[in-house]
């Protein structure tokens, strides 16, 4: 049988779906402050969502013992505990059928030899990877269930960035499934583009930096911080030391956040500019042409989401055009790399 076939590929990119399909409803999850509304975890019963008025009353009680509901949100009634609990089970949910998805056709590949030994090795980490991602879902929930009501931006970001990181690796994986052919290659020019996705990581860090800390509700103009003021003077005064106000401040996260968007632009220009020079395969330039396009449009969902204060429609959409950033970039330099 013939090995890294396209089914194999159709595997892989179903898991690029899944994720990109979890990071929105992850998104979701924490701009509705849901995240915390499931206390505890169980790998198999809790697929079942409660089914009646009991069930129900079982786990609003549960919530009840936590911080959350003590020191936010003692308002609540059974139904508002309902529609936060929808989001965070429905999110939990969707990473249960990730790992299924990976695991059980990984073994049916495995025992069928279908997978060449280099694509075994990719998919162990990529099983790898999803697991630290389950671990660190629960190590991210776990921080808000102690003594401060919300989970620790940190661990946050960890998440989140698994999350980008497991997509990129599938992504490229099936990349080279269907492009197996090596050919010549520009190093300098690879580089520039390893370079651009470097930055873009530390951009979408920023950016869990930013929601974790809720730190887009705040200074609310473009391109000033406020009227007036490139850096707004809480950047470098909220927190001591100094350092700190870039990790921990909510203004100097926000202006970090801006400062990196601005370099992630000039980068994308910049490959654009040194391509022209380029001879390109049509693969090529239309990875250059979208990674161009989608960076427009995400620096525009950047400003729009700061400027009406991050309704969650937006949000969602602004960390779904990171996603598709990170998507074309991750082509385009498989493209300039095999």
């Amino acid at each position: 049988m013939k090995k890294d076939n396209k089914k194999v590929i159709y595997w892989l990119l179903t898991g690029c779906l899944l994720i990109f399909i979890m990071v929105v409803v992850g998104g979701i999850t924490r701009l509705t402050h849901s995240g915390l509304s499931i206390s505890n975890y169980k790998l198999i019963s809790g697929v079942i969502p409660p089914m009646n008025d009991i069930e129900w009353q079982q786990a609003f009680d549960l919530y009840k013992q936590y911080p959350e509901y003590q020191k936010l949100n003692n308002h609540f009634n059974l139904q508002d505990f309902k529609d936060i609990y929808f989001w965070e089970w429905l999110h939990r949910l969707i990473g249960r059928l990730i790992g299924l998805v990976f695991f059980i056709p990984f073994l049916y590949f495995l025992i069928t030899k279908q997978l060449s030994k280099p694509t075994i090795k990719k998919a162990v980490i990529l099983l790898g990877l999803g697991a630290f991602q389950g671990f660190m879902g629960w190590y991210m929930v776990k921080s808000g269930l102690v003594d401060n009501p919300d989970v620790s931006h940190y661990r946050l970001a960890a998440h989140l960035m698994t999350a980008f990181i497991t997509f990129a690796y599938t992504f490229w994986v099936a990349l080279d499934l269907m492009f197996p052919t090596k050919k010549e290659v520009n190093i300098d020019f690879r580089n520039l583009i390893r370079w651009g996705l470097a930055v873009l990581l530390l951009q979408i860090t920023y950016g869990a930096f930013v929601a974790g800390l809720d730190a887009g509700f705040i200074h609310n103009h473009w391109p000033m911080m406020s009227e007036g003021k490139f850096m707004h003077p809480t950047v470098y005064t909220e927190q001591h030391p100094f350092y700190k106000n870039l990790i921990e401040g909510k203004s100097g996260v926000q202006f970090v956040h801006r400062m990196i968007a601005y370099v992630v632009v000039i980068f994308v220009f910049a490959i654009w500019f040194k391509s022209r020079k380029l001879q390109l395969t049509t693969l090529q330039s239309k990875g250059i042409n979208a990674l161009l396009i989608m960076v427009g449009i995400q620096f525009l969902l950047g400003v729009f989401t700061i400027l009406l204060q991050v309704p969650v429609w937006l949000g969602v959409a602004h960390q779904v055009g990171a996603f598709f950033l990170l998507s074309t970039m991750v082509f385009t330099l498989h493209r300039f790399s095999k």
